[in-house]
């Protein structure tokens, strides 16, 4: 039995007692009592009706961001997978420590091409060392592990 239910068997019992809500102050009380609680019934059916609609948005909200998620940091995890640690080759900034400081700074192609860098940190200009050796060791796209590029299997 709902809590409208509930109110209306009640005002039903109010009206069977004939209590006189004109005169009566006690059936003045009650009178208001019960138009009280109807109120109260009306808006907690309104707010469990609403409750329901939101959650039925929310579920479809989540499962559109699930689908979004998957597209998104699929292609993600199937990226970092092919990748070795160093990074893309194809991003036009690197990461290099300063030998002064011990700072790490990103540097783009520009920078890179001139082989000097003068870090933010300390202001000390040093110089880069270009090599094709990948820091993790890992072989290149030659199957190479030292950096000349050859396939050492020919060798």
């Amino acid at each position: 039995m709902t809590i409208s239910e509930k109110v209306a068997y009640l005002k039903g019992l109010a009206e069977g007692l004939d209590i006189d809500t004109s005169k009566s102050k006690e059936g003045k009380l009650i009178s208001v009592m019960i138009g009280i609680l109807e109120e109260i019934g009306l808006s907690l059916e309104d707010l469990e009706e609403n409750n329901v609609a939101l959650g039925e948005e929310i579920d479809a909200i989540s499962d559109d961001l699930a689908d979004v998620e998957k597209v998104v940091f699929d292609d993600e995890d199937e990226d970092d997978d092919d990748e070795c640690c160093c990074g893309d080759e194809d991003d036009d900034f690197f990461e290099v420590e300063c030998p002064n400081c011990g700072e790490d700074l990103v540097i783009d192609d520009d920078v890179l091409e001139s082989g000097v860098v003068q870090c933010p940190n300390c202001k000390e200009k040093f110089a880069l060392e270009l090599s094709d050796d990948c820091c993790c060791g890992e072989d290149d796209e030659d199957g190479c592990t030292c950096g000349c590029h050859h396939d050492h299997d020919e060798e």
